[in-house]
């Protein structure tokens, strides 16, 4: 019977380019300045790298779908190098595939890289012709706000919360983000961003405001995986492993059966389940110290507390207003700004949330540092709610 790759797999080097509107340099020049930052903190060179996954989504820089961009780019002579694409989920379905590469013991180090550039394409404002059918193909039932804001009005409907009280919790997310995001040096956003402000930005989908909605942006991550045996033997001596990396897609169902009220998202509660079981977590609540989360918009990390178990059903509106998920909460929730603060690179996403964790576990996240970071889990959110895929990876020490 599988057993799961728990503490098979150790991280030995992670690298993240500053996310933003990056006009000085295209798509081979974001993974290759991740990549840098990634062999420098390994302190190994390219030629050990023996497979890669490359995550990208959107953009154009694909030759036929294929990952040689990132080949040409990394200079990966003769490596085989593969693409995935799994919606908002990319960056941590191309984790997923190194880590899997290694625990299988089809190659002893390998690579995660994730990329997107997304300012040059216009998409999210006035998007190409295939921008446009890309977004066609993704959210076949509206825009992203609409969508969003719908899951919005299904929470309060199913938990009888006042949408003031609602309206005031996003905003509070909206505002820790951006209290976050100002200690996170390579964060696309980080002004500070007052309450008061949230509330009253202009309305995007109702009640989804101006600050409720993360932004464009471009950049790369990517992490280098080895066992941790190898990862001792390379001078880590307490390497930062995965304790769990797992993922659920939609079959369609929630929009085909009438016993999914739309309140809340299905798959990320699956792969939550299946993560916690596979890392040995009984009482997430009380084991993780810190969690990065898909908050493409403010109700979306407010629902995802629920789905995660990190709340009670109908209760993370008011954690979120007593500060459980703040800096100096029980469980700080996008420490370093998250989606809100970085924006969405779609491919890049899920590693760079691994990429904070990571550093965290390290103790070397400079003022954003908490005092406890033991374990630490991530969150992707890829469609809709209505039709998604979600991912859920767990990082801790290794036993």
């Amino acid at each position: 019977m599988a057993g799961g790759i728990k503490d098979k797999v150790a991280i030995v080097g992670m690298g993240c380019t500053r996310f933003g509107e990056r006009w000085d340099v295209g798509a081979d020049g974001l993974m290759v300045e991740a990549f840098g930052e990634a062999l420098a903190d390994a302190g190994i060179e390219s030629s050990r790298i023996e497979a890669a996954w490359v995550g990208n989504a959107l953009d154009d820089i694909n030759v036929g779908n294929s990952a040689l961009p990132a080949a040409h780019a990394l200079r990966l002579r003769g490596v085989p190098v593969t693409r995935v694409e799994n919606m908002c989920a990319t960056g941590t379905e191309a984790l997923r595939g190194a880590a899997y590469a290694v625990a299988s013991g089809a190659v002893d180090i390998a690579l995660a890289i994730g990329v997107e550039k997304l300012k040059d394409t216009g998409y999210g404002g006035l998007p190409l012709r295939t921008k446009g059918l890309q977004n066609d193909l993704w959210m076949p039932y509206g825009s992203a706000p609409g969508t969003f804001a719908q899951l919005a009005g299904a929470y309060a409907a199913r938990h009888g919360v006042d949408p003031a009280d609602l309206k005031r919790a996003m905003a509070h997310v909206s505002w820790k983000s951006h209290q976050n995001g100002a200690l996170s040096p390579k964060a696309h956003l980080r002004n500070r961003v007052d309450i008061d402000r949230i509330i009253a930005a202009p309305m995007i989908a109702d009640p989804l405001g101006l600050f409720d909605c993360c932004g464009v942006s471009d950049g790369a991550a990517c992490a280098i995986v080895t066992t941790p045996e190898i990862a001792r033997a390379m001078g880590k001596a307490d390497p930062v492993t995965i304790k769990a990396i797992q993922l659920s897609a939609s079959s369609g169902w929630e929009m085909q059966f009438g016993e999914w009220d739309g309140a809340s998202v299905p798959n990320t509660r699956t792969a939550a389940t299946r993560a916690y079981a596979e890392a040995g977590i009984r009482d997430p609540r009380a084991e993780l110290n810190l969690t990065e989360v898909h908050d493409c918009f403010s109700i979306t990390e407010l629902v995802i507390m629920e789905d995660l178990g990190l709340s009670d059903p109908g209760r993370a509106h008011a954690d979120i207003l007593d500060g459980r998920y703040d800096a100096d909460g029980a469980i700080p929730c996008q420490i370093d700004g998250g989606l809100k603060c970085f924006g969405h690179p779609v491919g890049a996403s899920g590693l760079r949330m691994a990429y904070e964790i990571y550093n965290q576990l390290q103790g070397r996240a400079g003022e954003r540092q908490r005092a406890k970071a033991d374990l630490g889990l991530t969150h992707n959110l890829g469609g809709s709610p209505f039709n998604s895929v979600a991912a859920v990876a767990i990082l801790g020490r290794a036993n």
